[in-house]
């Protein structure tokens, strides 16, 4: 099958594309690394009037430590992350995410822009900048917002872009003293969207975790924090006791949907382990 005809732009600057944009409104579809995009035109899931292709945008794939925090460029691949020493030392989480993304061949052409704009919640990088409570930059026709990441989010396929705004960077915070990460996920094949997947990010002490933040991806309509769970091991040694006491308080935190891939209750069951596991590394 092949896409219906669509209109190709390749602006040169970022007021080129924005003003493309609004042109087109809901007809036009912006084009970054195009991995889930090109196969649903392929398929015709997609069928837009016109294709705004940002690849060639100056400024927009860098990856530095500004004041704010470490700021990852929206044309940034994957690869680029998964390499960067930046984003190793400043936001470890996303660095240990970043394997976990497709295959290789994939994460040569995606872009963290895209993977944030799209919002699908299976996804390794929204878990991730949930759990750093991250900020996403986005900007519009003489405008741009910060927007809390945990706001961005809002559904399935279902972000808090407004019509005309692009997707610029990801902004983490930096990390303070004490903060230990851990990226784990099950997948049926590795490059698969994980069954389940966690973002922990804890702050340790001695062997205590002062606080805790665990992002599930997988169980939900967007990333899920676990509350319950992270009250249930903040200020307490997680012992096997204090982690299957958090387990069980999953419960309550997930609601996670059943497909042909695994029921509900597989996917609580994976996320206890996951959590066991991540917790284990974190503290060790």
């Amino acid at each position: 099958m092949k896409p219906v005809p669509f209109a190709y732009h390749r602006p040169a600057s970022l007021d080129e594309a924005l003003a493309l944009m609004e042109r087109y409104g809901a007809d036009g579809r912006v084009l970054a690394g195009g991995q889930s995009l090109v196969p649903a035109l392929n398929m015709r899931l997609a069928a837009p009037a016109a294709l705004i292709d940002i690849n060639r945008l100056p400024g927009l794939d860098g990856i530095s430590l500004e004041p704010e925090g470490l700021v990852i460029g929206a044309l940034a691949r994957h690869e680029a992350v998964e390499a960067s020493p930046l984003v190793a030392r400043h936001a470890p989480l996303i660095a240990q995410a970043m394997p976990h993304v497709g295959h290789r061949a994939i994460r040569t052409r995606g872009t963290v822009g895209g993977t944030v704009a799209l919002a699908d919640p299976a996804a390794e990088l929204p878990a991730c900048l949930v759990a750093l409570d991250a900020i996403v930059r986005v900007t519009g026709r003489g405008s741009r917002r910060d927007i809390p990441v945990q706001r961005f989010f809002r559904g399935i396929y279902t972000t808090d872009l407004a019509p005309g705004e692009i997707v610029t960077a990801v902004v983490a915070l930096p990390i303070g003293p004490g903060w230990r990460s851990r990226f784990t996920e099950l997948a049926r094949r590795h490059g698969d969207y994980a069954l389940v997947g966690l973002a922990a990010h804890c702050r340790v002490e001695g062997g205590v975790i002062r606080e805790a933040r665990l992002a599930f991806c997988g169980v939900g309509a967007t990333p899920v924090r676990a509350s319950r769970a992270e009250a249930t091991l903040s200020g307490r040694r997680p012992d096997a006791d204090v982690v299957a006491e958090a387990g069980r308080a999953l419960d309550a935190d997930l609601d996670p949907p059943g497909d042909v891939h695994a029921s509900p209750a597989l996917r609580r069951h994976l996320a206890r382990v996951l959590l066991a596991r991540a917790v284990a590394q974190i503290v060790t």
